[in-house]
């Protein structure tokens, strides 16, 4: 075996030895957040009775673990929902039942329209508007469709008029379109992003 051909083959034994690090990190860091989120289950199970939603307990779960981790008072980002402006939310408790409540409210839009439960939840990020912008679509959420309503609906809504982007590094986003989101525009991604963390949830739960 060449010289060359030797460090060639170390490299690439370093490049895998790196990776299953990087690999082991990640999916530690998964499950500490992922018990993190957990922590708020008995309280997450009360405020989806409440609001008539139980089956999706762990959605409600996943919402958190996209939102905050559970490592702030506002777990759901509710204060915008609730208030119409951020930081508002001041417990856990206030968060918990304002963001259910919506979600709820979404989830009822979105079967009212005929739309899935996808839809709702991209609806949590957008607005409860995406709905109908949905069901005019055929009634079921996609990335496609949640890039056409951010670009060309919230974004400009909300000041964007000119399609401003700002870089976006999670692997959705750099597989769909090399990362990027719109400003002002939400995260399009969202649904696929709760999706994800539903499913760390179910096995690491």
């Amino acid at each position: 075996m060449s010289k060359l051909m030797k460090i060639a083959k170390r490299i690439l034994w370093l490049f895998l030895l790196l990776l299953i690090i990087g690999l082991g990190y990640f999916g530690f860091k998964i499950r500490q957040n992922v018990q993190q989120v957990m922590t708020y289950e008995t309280e997450v199970e009360r405020v989806v009775k409440k609001n008539n939603i139980p089956e999706y307990k762990n959605l409600v779960l996943a919402i958190i673990y996209t939102e905050s981790k559970g490592l702030s008072e506002d777990l759901m980002q509710s204060s915008e929902s609730a208030y119409g402006k951020r930081q508002m939310i001041g417990s856990t408790e206030e968060s918990l039942d304002a963001g259910v409540a919506f979600l709820a409210q979404a989830i009822e839009k979105s079967n009212e329209a005929g739309c899935d439960i996808w839809t709702a939840v991209q609806a949590y990020n957008f607005g409860l508007d995406y709905i109908a912008f949905v069901k005019e679509q055929g009634g079921k959420n996609s990335v496609r469709l949640a890039e056409e309503y951010s670009k060309e609906v919230l974004s400009p809504l909300l000041g964007n008029t000119n399609q401003q982007t700002y870089r976006y590094y999670r692997p959705q986003a750099l597989i769909y379109n090399g990362g990027f989101l719109y400003s002002n525009g939400g995260n399009m991604f969202y649904a696929d992003l709760v999706k994800m963390n539903q499913q760390f949830i179910k096995w690491l739960k």
